[in-house]
């Protein structure tokens, strides 16, 4: 059997695979990718008002932090672009492994902040390699009021907070009790799915800490518009002159399968440029986004409500 000229060219674009896939589309790096990366923060209503939120409660001194949303919602990069967007003096604590105990998390965050328990810096060496809790409190302490001392905030964001035990949230609020008489030390950034506060709500021993947290913000999924929107912004930062252009009807296509998660989002246009890439096409259409979703998702079928809706987008 003798393949076509045009397959053949596909199928050797397909087997040199993704090496090829950034310079055909005159991207720096892929757009799309689904690690956190603040570099591609998109600022959408929701997260947005989210990070408003944070700095706002940081700067304020209120203490304890909440925001919630579904899985793949953008809760990690949204962290980091906290981290980022905090200016100096602030010092930031990102802890992005919850599953520690109480004790573990405590090392976790001293380490992170670079505490030693004689306040000195993180290059000092302790003089035994394990610390007791009480030390390492004392460390924490100090180290904190230090910071207020010369102008400075101490921000502690705890991703995935959902996961962690009861002992360490319960360790977490123990660290809120170092503040003077007129502010709180240290700002605490609980991020996890919506399950965390429905945790803070019914565990007697998380009343405690519940009562606590001044600022919750749960973050949604992205609107039609804006999915079209994110899309375009994610092109746009993987490279100014790149060529990859989705159709209207592909993006809202994208909109309604991804029900708004930008995880689900950045994973169906990831595909659907690896298969106009194989095509040779810099457009990508309905038909490949509903390709690549029906190998992506098998189980979920697509309807005809959602394709005539795309199509009629497109025209």
């Amino acid at each position: 059997m003798k393949l076509q000229a045009s397959s053949t060219r596909g199928t050797l674009n397909f087997i040199r695979g993704q090496s090829m896939y950034e310079a055909f589309y005159r991207f720096r790096e892929k757009p799309f990718h689904v690690t956190a990366d603040p570099a591609f923060f998109y600022p959408s209503r929701h997260h947005q008002e989210a990070l408003y939120h944070l700095t706002y409660g940081i700067k304020q001194r209120l203490g304890f932090l909440l925001i919630t949303g579904e899985v793949g919602t953008g809760k990690t990069t949204l962290a980091k672009a906290l981290v980022d967007k905090l200016e100096y003096p602030a010092k930031t604590a990102l802890i992005l492994n919850p599953t520690l105990s109480g004790g573990q998390l405590l090392r976790a965050i001293v380490q992170d902040f670079g505490v030693l328990p004689n306040g000195s810096n993180e290059n000092a060496k302790p003089r035994r390699s394990t610390l007791t809790r009480g030390e390492l409190l004392y460390g924490m302490e100090r180290f904190l009021l230090a910071e207020v001392q010369s102008g400075g905030t101490a921000v502690l964001i705890i991703d995935e907070a959902q996961a962690l035990s009861a002992s360490a949230l319960e360790q977490v609020r123990l660290l809120s009790n170092v503040e003077t008489t007129k502010t709180k030390l240290l700002q605490i950034v609980l991020v996890g799915q919506p399950e965390l506060d429905e945790r803070l709500v019914t565990e007697s021993r998380l009343r405690a800490l519940n009562q606590r947290i001044v600022v919750r913000y749960q973050i949604q999924p992205l609107g039609t518009e804006e999915v079209a929107a994110y899309i375009e912004h994610r092109i746009r930062v993987a490279g100014e002159k790149a060529l990859a252009r989705f159709t209207p009807g592909a993006m809202v296509l994208i909109a309604r399968v991804s029900g708004g998660i930008p995880r689900r989002i950045n994973l169906l246009c990831d595909q659907a440029l690896l298969a106009g890439f194989v095509q040779e096409s810099r457009t990508i259409n309905e038909s490949m986004v509903a390709q690549v979703h029906s190998t992506i998702a098998p189980e979920k079928n697509l309807k005809e409500e959602d394709l005539s809706i795309s199509q009629r987008s497109s025209s």
